[in-house]
């Protein structure tokens, strides 16, 4: 797993709703803290749980300077109704093809549900440089991050 002092490796992948609308990490470094939610999977409880608190604290994490990103390997069509479902205001990006989550040292299958090469839950908080300043992995994806420790961390970055 990627950890605090590496330089995060950056990605290109897919926006929500969207197979045409590239993302790419390095546009958005500079910018302010950028926060990178890994999460296993889109319309399962532990991801709904996530997402809807993180988005209870996009204002905190918009007022720090922070912008804010889901990834997961979910298609960006289904992000695109996950976020419509939960009223997310904050982007998701649709990382299928696994890159990103390579990258970070993130892939794990859950064989009995047939998922494989899907994100661990982990949090990410990248400096103006790509710098990783604070990294947060879910010993069991059911787990979700401390909420007030991450806004902490992005107010520090």
């Amino acid at each position: 797993m990627v950890s605090e002092g590496d330089t995060a490796p950056t990605f290109t992948a897919t926006y929500r709703g969207s197979d045409h609308e590239t993302f790419d990490l390095a546009d958005h470094l500079g910018d302010g803290p950028v926060v990178l939610a890994f999460f296993p999977g889109a319309f399962t409880p532990p991801c709904s749980n996530e997402m809807v608190a993180l988005q209870e604290h996009h204002d905190d994490f918009a007022a720090a300077g922070a912008t804010l990103f889901g990834v997961s390997a979910d298609s960006s069509f289904s992000l695109g109704a996950f976020a419509d479902e939960y009223g997310l205001e904050f982007d998701l990006v649709s990382d299928m093809a696994g890159d990103a989550i390579e990258a970070y040292g993130l892939s794990m299958d859950i064989p009995e549900l047939g998922l494989h090469g899907i994100a661990n839950r982990a949090v990410f908080v990248l400096d103006d440089d790509g710098a990783v300043t604070y990294a947060w992995e879910a010993d069991d994806p059911t787990n979700e991050p401390d909420y007030e420790e991450l806004l902490a961390a992005v107010e520090d970055a």
